[in-house]
């Protein structure tokens, strides 16, 4: 992650701080291109920038669930790392608020709050963000969210023992 590593106690008394800022990041027309095929969402507002640049954003915006999906890798390098964890997966988000589009060629980063943090009696932590995706020079954020994760126990290392 980001090259930080906390242990569950550290979690514990961050909750409710932020814990990461990620480095901005340009959306270009590629990433949006790339996203479109991926997901077959062609709509013209991303993929057609002469018919774009005619509606009220002046041009292309990146898809939603781009800058949503780019959670991922800005948390990779902003957030620490948990002590004893093996693997990270995706739990689900409790909201998700698309406030402004992201034109192409624009800057984002993300800001994460630690906001809920708890370890079940497998050792497993659920883990809940506060993440607010900021657009270079924008007033409102591409989206706000309660991204929720589980971290998972490294049980590899007590096989090998």
């Amino acid at each position: 992650m980001s090259g930080r590593t906390i242990t569950i106690e550290e979690a514990q008394a961050l909750v409710g701080s932020e814990v990461g800022l990620s480095r901005w990041r340009v959306v270009t027309q590629e990433m949006i291109d790339q996203f479109a095929a991926a997901t077959d969402d062609h709509q013209f507002i991303h993929t057609d920038p002469a018919r774009a640049a005619e509606t009220p954003y002046g041009g292309t915006i990146a898809h939603g669930f781009l800058s949503l999906s780019l959670l991922s890798t800005m948390a990779f390098e902003a957030v620490p790392s948990l002590e004893g964890v093996g693997m990270g997966v995706n739990f689900g988000f409790d909201s998700i608020r698309f406030q402004a589009p992201v034109r192409s060629g624009r800057r984002i980063r993300a800001r994460f709050v630690l906001a809920a943090f708890r370890v079940r009696p497998s050792g497993i932590a659920e883990v809940g963000y506060d993440v607010t995706v900021e657009i270079e020079d924008a007033v409102k954020p591409a989206l706000t969210a309660r991204w929720l994760t589980l971290a998972m126990p490294d049980r590899t290392r007590e096989k090998t023992a």
